[in-house]
Protein backbone atom coordinates (compact mmCIF):
# COMPACT_ATOMS: atom_id res chain seq x y z
CA UNK A 1 0.00 0.00 0.00
CA UNK A 2 1.39 3.18 -0.96
CA UNK A 3 1.15 6.82 0.58
CA UNK A 4 2.22 9.46 -1.86
CA UNK A 5 2.54 13.29 -1.22
CA UNK A 6 1.62 15.63 -3.68
CA UNK A 7 5.00 16.41 -5.09
CA UNK A 8 5.21 19.97 -6.34
CA UNK A 9 9.32 20.09 -6.32
CA UNK A 10 10.93 21.68 -9.10
CA UNK A 11 13.49 18.95 -9.58
CA UNK A 12 13.78 15.40 -9.42
CA UNK A 13 10.05 15.82 -9.89
CA UNK A 14 6.99 14.14 -10.17
CA UNK A 15 6.86 10.70 -12.49
CA UNK A 16 3.59 9.30 -14.31
CA UNK A 17 2.41 6.38 -11.81
CA UNK A 18 2.01 3.98 -14.52
CA UNK A 19 5.69 4.37 -15.25
CA UNK A 20 7.37 4.14 -12.24
CA UNK A 21 5.17 0.80 -11.92
CA UNK A 22 6.61 -0.27 -15.15
CA UNK A 23 10.12 0.90 -13.81
CA UNK A 24 9.00 -1.63 -10.28
CA UNK A 25 8.18 -4.27 -12.57
CA UNK A 26 11.19 -4.29 -14.61
CA UNK A 27 13.98 -3.44 -12.20
CA UNK A 28 14.75 -6.57 -10.95
CA UNK A 29 14.23 -9.15 -14.62
CA UNK A 30 13.85 -6.61 -17.88
CA UNK A 31 10.97 -9.00 -19.83
CA UNK A 32 13.12 -11.91 -21.96
CA UNK A 33 16.09 -10.78 -20.75
CA UNK A 34 16.84 -12.40 -17.13
CA UNK A 35 19.07 -9.08 -15.86
CA UNK A 36 17.99 -5.65 -14.13
CA UNK A 37 17.81 -3.18 -16.93
CA UNK A 38 20.72 -1.45 -14.74
CA UNK A 39 22.70 -4.59 -15.26
CA UNK A 40 22.76 -5.36 -19.17
CA UNK A 41 25.40 -3.99 -21.27
CA UNK A 42 25.47 -0.89 -23.19
CA UNK A 43 26.32 -2.77 -25.75
CA UNK A 44 24.24 -5.41 -25.95
CA UNK A 45 20.51 -6.00 -28.33
CA UNK A 46 18.39 -5.55 -25.66
CA UNK A 47 20.02 -2.02 -24.91
CA UNK A 48 20.35 -1.08 -28.40
CA UNK A 49 16.59 -1.95 -28.86
CA UNK A 50 15.99 0.38 -25.59
CA UNK A 51 17.67 3.33 -26.84
CA UNK A 52 16.59 3.10 -30.56
CA UNK A 53 12.79 2.84 -29.45
CA UNK A 54 13.21 5.84 -27.23
CA UNK A 55 14.70 7.67 -29.85
CA UNK A 56 12.21 6.78 -32.50
CA UNK A 57 9.32 7.68 -30.01
CA UNK A 58 10.87 10.95 -29.84
CA UNK A 59 10.98 11.96 -33.03
CA UNK A 60 7.05 10.97 -33.37
CA UNK A 61 6.09 12.25 -30.38
CA UNK A 62 7.74 16.16 -31.12
CA UNK A 63 8.05 15.75 -35.16
CA UNK A 64 11.70 15.75 -35.13
CA UNK A 65 13.12 16.33 -38.42
CA UNK A 66 15.43 13.39 -40.07
CA UNK A 67 17.67 16.28 -40.26
CA UNK A 68 18.33 16.29 -36.78
CA UNK A 69 20.77 14.14 -34.51
CA UNK A 70 19.12 12.82 -31.02
CA UNK A 71 21.56 12.53 -28.41
CA UNK A 72 21.61 11.45 -24.67
CA UNK A 73 24.58 12.90 -22.86
CA UNK A 74 25.01 12.90 -19.49
CA UNK A 75 26.16 16.17 -17.01
CA UNK A 76 22.48 17.88 -16.45
CA UNK A 77 21.47 21.27 -18.48
CA UNK A 78 24.75 22.61 -16.57
CA UNK A 79 27.03 21.48 -18.50
CA UNK A 80 25.58 22.44 -21.75
CA UNK A 81 26.16 25.71 -21.00
CA UNK A 82 29.24 25.03 -21.87
CA UNK A 83 29.24 22.34 -24.40
CA UNK A 84 27.04 24.46 -26.11
CA UNK A 85 29.39 27.27 -27.05
CA UNK A 86 32.64 25.28 -27.03
CA UNK A 87 30.98 23.75 -29.72
CA UNK A 88 28.89 26.48 -31.31
CA UNK A 89 30.56 29.79 -30.50
CA UNK A 90 33.38 29.32 -33.35
CA UNK A 91 36.30 32.36 -33.50
CA UNK A 92 35.52 35.66 -34.52
CA UNK A 93 31.73 35.43 -33.77
CA UNK A 94 29.36 36.37 -30.66
CA UNK A 95 26.97 34.48 -29.20
CA UNK A 96 23.65 36.23 -27.99
CA UNK A 97 21.79 35.21 -24.77
CA UNK A 98 18.74 36.53 -24.30
CA UNK A 99 18.29 37.15 -20.35
CA UNK A 100 14.98 36.09 -18.18
CA UNK A 101 16.08 34.76 -15.32
CA UNK A 102 18.78 33.04 -13.15
CA UNK A 103 19.57 29.97 -15.50
CA UNK A 104 19.91 32.24 -18.44
CA UNK A 105 22.10 33.91 -16.16
CA UNK A 106 23.93 31.07 -15.10
CA UNK A 107 24.10 29.99 -19.38
CA UNK A 108 25.75 33.15 -20.37
CA UNK A 109 28.37 32.91 -17.89
CA UNK A 110 30.08 30.21 -18.80
CA UNK A 111 29.80 31.13 -22.56
CA UNK A 112 31.92 34.23 -21.54
CA UNK A 113 34.60 31.74 -20.52
CA UNK A 114 34.80 30.49 -24.57
CA UNK A 115 34.38 33.50 -25.95
CA UNK A 116 32.48 36.68 -27.18
CA UNK A 117 28.43 36.95 -25.77
CA UNK A 118 26.40 39.95 -25.90
CA UNK A 119 23.14 40.33 -23.80
CA UNK A 120 20.11 40.78 -26.54
CA UNK A 121 17.94 41.56 -24.68
CA UNK A 122 16.89 41.83 -20.49
CA UNK A 123 13.92 42.02 -18.24
CA UNK A 124 16.13 42.05 -15.06
CA UNK A 125 15.19 45.82 -14.10
CA UNK A 126 11.86 43.96 -13.00
CA UNK A 127 13.52 41.01 -11.17
CA UNK A 128 13.44 38.54 -14.10
CA UNK A 129 9.38 38.93 -13.65
CA UNK A 130 8.71 38.72 -17.74
CA UNK A 131 9.55 37.32 -20.65
CA UNK A 132 11.08 40.19 -23.04
CA UNK A 133 8.90 41.63 -26.13
CA UNK A 134 10.65 41.27 -29.84
CA UNK A 135 11.10 45.10 -29.92
CA UNK A 136 13.33 44.54 -26.70
CA UNK A 137 15.68 42.10 -28.44
CA UNK A 138 18.64 43.65 -30.64
CA UNK A 139 20.52 40.75 -31.96
CA UNK A 140 24.37 40.47 -33.41
CA UNK A 141 24.36 40.65 -36.68
CA UNK A 142 25.55 37.19 -37.76
CA UNK A 143 26.10 36.09 -34.59
CA UNK A 144 26.88 32.14 -33.60
CA UNK A 145 23.16 31.54 -32.61
CA UNK A 146 21.25 33.15 -30.24
CA UNK A 147 20.38 31.51 -26.73
CA UNK A 148 16.95 31.53 -24.71
CA UNK A 149 15.74 29.93 -21.59
CA UNK A 150 12.21 28.51 -22.64
CA UNK A 151 11.22 28.36 -18.72
CA UNK A 152 12.15 30.14 -15.91
CA UNK A 153 11.74 27.98 -13.22
CA UNK A 154 13.12 29.99 -10.58
CA UNK A 155 10.74 33.16 -11.74
CA UNK A 156 7.78 31.30 -12.79
CA UNK A 157 8.02 32.71 -16.66
CA UNK A 158 7.98 30.91 -19.84
CA UNK A 159 8.27 32.05 -23.31
CA UNK A 160 4.83 31.39 -24.87
CA UNK A 161 5.98 32.04 -28.89
CA UNK A 162 9.56 31.72 -30.29
CA UNK A 163 12.06 35.06 -30.43
CA UNK A 164 12.20 36.39 -34.11
CA UNK A 165 15.69 35.74 -34.68
CA UNK A 166 17.31 36.28 -37.62
CA UNK A 167 17.13 33.47 -40.76
CA UNK A 168 20.69 32.80 -40.53
CA UNK A 169 21.38 32.23 -37.14
CA UNK A 170 20.53 29.43 -34.73
CA UNK A 171 18.49 29.50 -31.93
CA UNK A 172 19.01 27.31 -28.87
CA UNK A 173 16.97 26.66 -26.25
CA UNK A 174 17.01 25.54 -22.62
CA UNK A 175 14.09 23.75 -22.60
CA UNK A 176 14.55 22.08 -19.09
CA UNK A 177 11.60 22.85 -17.23
CA UNK A 178 8.67 22.47 -20.13
CA UNK A 179 10.18 20.62 -22.87
CA UNK A 180 7.34 18.42 -24.24
CA UNK A 181 4.52 19.95 -22.57
CA UNK A 182 3.22 21.00 -25.34
CA UNK A 183 3.45 21.17 -29.19
CA UNK A 184 7.25 22.42 -30.34
CA UNK A 185 8.12 23.32 -33.93
CA UNK A 186 11.60 21.31 -33.64
CA UNK A 187 12.59 22.81 -37.34
CA UNK A 188 12.84 26.96 -35.74
CA UNK A 189 15.36 25.34 -33.55
CA UNK A 190 19.28 24.44 -34.53
CA UNK A 191 19.79 23.01 -30.41
CA UNK A 192 17.45 21.97 -27.67
CA UNK A 193 18.77 20.70 -24.18
CA UNK A 194 17.26 19.65 -21.74
CA UNK A 195 18.11 17.84 -18.26
CA UNK A 196 15.57 14.95 -17.47
CA UNK A 197 15.10 15.44 -14.08
CA UNK A 198 11.54 17.49 -14.39
CA UNK A 199 9.31 16.45 -17.53
CA UNK A 200 11.30 13.44 -18.94
CA UNK A 201 12.83 11.24 -16.13
CA UNK A 202 15.20 10.63 -13.67
CA UNK A 203 18.25 12.53 -13.28
CA UNK A 204 21.00 11.65 -14.56
CA UNK A 205 20.54 12.10 -18.47
CA UNK A 206 20.25 14.66 -20.74
CA UNK A 207 18.34 15.26 -23.96
CA UNK A 208 19.87 16.91 -27.00
CA UNK A 209 18.21 18.09 -29.97
CA UNK A 210 20.72 19.23 -32.62
CA UNK A 211 20.63 20.53 -36.85
CA UNK A 212 23.24 17.90 -38.19
CA UNK A 213 24.94 20.77 -40.27
CA UNK A 214 25.87 22.66 -36.99
CA UNK A 215 27.66 19.43 -35.98
CA UNK A 216 30.27 20.86 -38.25
CA UNK A 217 30.99 22.93 -35.60
CA UNK A 218 32.57 21.06 -33.43
CA UNK A 219 36.30 21.07 -33.49
CA UNK A 220 38.46 17.93 -33.22
CA UNK A 221 40.55 19.96 -30.73
CA UNK A 222 37.62 19.83 -28.38
CA UNK A 223 37.39 16.95 -25.97
CA UNK A 224 36.16 13.40 -27.04
CA UNK A 225 33.11 13.76 -24.14
CA UNK A 226 32.68 17.24 -24.48
CA UNK A 227 32.40 17.07 -28.73
CA UNK A 228 28.74 16.81 -30.37
CA UNK A 229 30.16 15.03 -33.23
CA UNK A 230 31.44 12.38 -31.44
CA UNK A 231 28.28 11.63 -29.50
CA UNK A 232 26.26 12.04 -32.63
CA UNK A 233 28.45 9.32 -34.83
CA UNK A 234 28.23 6.86 -32.19
CA UNK A 235 24.81 6.93 -31.22
CA UNK A 236 25.43 8.06 -27.92
CA UNK A 237 27.26 5.16 -26.86
CA UNK A 238 30.80 6.90 -26.91
CA UNK A 239 31.31 5.94 -23.35
CA UNK A 240 28.61 4.20 -20.84
CA UNK A 241 25.50 6.05 -21.50
CA UNK A 242 23.31 6.34 -18.62
CA UNK A 243 21.63 3.54 -19.00
CA UNK A 244 18.56 3.41 -16.44
CA UNK A 245 17.84 7.06 -17.46
CA UNK A 246 17.37 6.88 -20.87
CA UNK A 247 15.01 3.23 -20.59
CA UNK A 248 12.86 5.25 -17.84
CA UNK A 249 12.50 8.34 -20.36
CA UNK A 250 11.72 6.25 -23.37
CA UNK A 251 8.63 5.04 -20.89
CA UNK A 252 7.59 8.90 -20.39
CA UNK A 253 8.03 8.93 -23.80
CA UNK A 254 5.40 6.69 -24.42
CA UNK A 255 3.25 7.43 -21.74
CA UNK A 256 2.81 10.82 -23.66
CA UNK A 257 2.31 9.41 -26.99
CA UNK A 258 -0.55 7.26 -24.79
CA UNK A 259 -2.40 10.34 -23.66
CA UNK A 260 -2.57 12.26 -26.50
CA UNK A 261 0.77 13.47 -27.51
CA UNK A 262 2.03 16.64 -27.11
CA UNK A 263 -1.68 18.09 -27.92
CA UNK A 264 -3.16 16.41 -25.73
CA UNK A 265 -0.74 16.99 -22.45
CA UNK A 266 -0.39 20.60 -23.47
CA UNK A 267 -4.68 20.89 -22.93
CA UNK A 268 -3.91 19.28 -19.48
CA UNK A 269 -1.18 21.42 -18.57
CA UNK A 270 -3.32 24.56 -19.17
CA UNK A 271 -6.33 23.06 -17.59
CA UNK A 272 -4.13 22.24 -14.18
CA UNK A 273 -2.18 25.51 -14.37
CA UNK A 274 -5.48 27.47 -15.28
CA UNK A 275 -6.82 26.75 -11.89
CA UNK A 276 -4.16 27.45 -9.61
CA UNK A 277 -3.79 30.84 -11.59
CA UNK A 278 -7.75 31.58 -10.86
CA UNK A 279 -7.95 30.86 -7.91
CA UNK A 280 -4.40 32.88 -6.74
CA UNK A 281 -6.32 35.54 -8.72
CA UNK A 282 -9.40 35.49 -7.03
CA UNK A 283 -9.45 37.84 -3.92
CA UNK A 284 -5.68 39.35 -3.42
CA UNK A 285 -4.62 37.03 -0.41
CA UNK A 286 -1.88 35.75 -2.94
CA UNK A 287 0.25 37.70 -5.26
CA UNK A 288 1.45 35.75 -7.87
CA UNK A 289 4.98 37.29 -8.77
CA UNK A 290 4.85 36.71 -12.79
CA UNK A 291 3.73 39.06 -15.54
CA UNK A 292 0.09 37.79 -16.48
CA UNK A 293 1.03 37.19 -20.23
CA UNK A 294 4.53 35.87 -19.04
CA UNK A 295 3.01 33.13 -16.89
CA UNK A 296 4.52 29.55 -16.43
CA UNK A 297 2.50 26.64 -16.91
CA UNK A 298 5.20 24.49 -15.05
CA UNK A 299 6.40 26.76 -12.46
CA UNK A 300 3.36 28.73 -10.63
CA UNK A 301 5.33 31.29 -8.01
CA UNK A 302 3.85 33.68 -5.49
CA UNK A 303 3.63 35.52 -2.45
CA UNK A 304 1.84 36.19 0.75
CA UNK A 305 1.32 39.68 2.20
CA UNK A 306 4.20 38.93 4.74
CA UNK A 307 7.17 36.04 5.42
CA UNK A 308 5.73 35.03 8.71
CA UNK A 309 2.34 34.19 6.74
CA UNK A 310 4.39 32.35 3.87
CA UNK A 311 6.38 30.31 6.71
CA UNK A 312 3.16 29.27 8.12
CA UNK A 313 1.58 28.02 5.26
CA UNK A 314 4.32 26.25 3.88
CA UNK A 315 4.93 24.34 7.50
CA UNK A 316 1.13 23.72 7.32
CA UNK A 317 1.00 22.77 3.57
CA UNK A 318 3.85 20.03 4.15
CA UNK A 319 1.55 18.86 7.77
CA UNK A 320 -1.22 18.65 5.11
CA UNK A 321 1.23 16.43 2.15
CA UNK A 322 1.87 19.31 0.13
CA UNK A 323 5.70 19.15 -0.55
CA UNK A 324 7.92 20.98 -2.27
CA UNK A 325 6.05 24.42 -2.18
CA UNK A 326 8.85 26.70 -0.69
CA UNK A 327 10.44 29.45 -3.10
CA UNK A 328 13.71 29.07 -4.12
CA UNK A 329 16.10 30.49 -1.73
CA UNK A 330 17.02 32.59 -4.14
CA UNK A 331 13.71 34.53 -4.94
CA UNK A 332 11.86 33.10 -1.41
CA UNK A 333 8.08 32.97 -1.66
CA UNK A 334 6.09 30.33 -3.13
CA UNK A 335 6.50 27.60 -5.81
CA UNK A 336 3.96 24.97 -7.12
CA UNK A 337 5.52 23.29 -9.99
CA UNK A 338 3.07 21.49 -12.12
CA UNK A 339 5.00 19.44 -14.55
CA UNK A 340 3.65 17.13 -16.91
CA UNK A 341 3.36 14.24 -14.45
CA UNK A 342 1.73 15.92 -11.89
CA UNK A 343 -2.13 14.97 -11.08
CA UNK A 344 -4.71 17.26 -11.92
CA UNK A 345 -6.42 16.32 -8.54
CA UNK A 346 -3.69 17.94 -6.66
CA UNK A 347 -4.52 20.68 -8.03
CA UNK A 348 -7.74 20.61 -7.23
CA UNK A 349 -6.49 19.24 -3.30
CA UNK A 350 -3.91 22.48 -3.36
CA UNK A 351 -6.41 25.10 -4.36
CA UNK A 352 -9.17 23.65 -1.62
CA UNK A 353 -6.11 23.85 1.06
CA UNK A 354 -5.56 27.44 0.02
CA UNK A 355 -8.86 28.41 0.89
CA UNK A 356 -9.26 26.81 4.08
CA UNK A 357 -6.24 28.73 4.69
CA UNK A 358 -7.14 31.99 3.76
CA UNK A 359 -10.36 31.55 5.59
CA UNK A 360 -8.44 30.99 8.60
CA UNK A 361 -5.71 33.76 8.36
CA UNK A 362 -7.34 36.35 5.63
Amino acid sequence: MTNRIYNFSAGPAVMPMPVLEQVQRDLIELPGVGMSVMEISHRSGPFEAIIGAAEADIRTLAGVPDNYKILFLQGGATLQFSMVPMNLLTEGRTADYIMTGTWADKALKEAKRVGTTHETGSTADTNFNRIPRDDELAFTPGAAYVHMTSNNTIEGTEWHRVPQVPDDVPLVSDASSDIFSGPIDISKYGLIYAGAQKNLGPSGVTLVIIREDLLARSSKSLHTMLNYTIHAENGSLYNTPPAFGVYTLGLVIKWLLANGGLAGIQAVNQRKAGKLYAELDRTGFWTPTADKASRSLMNVTFRLATEDLEKAFIKEATAANFDGLKGHRAVGGMRASIYNAFPEHGIDELVAFMREFEAKRG
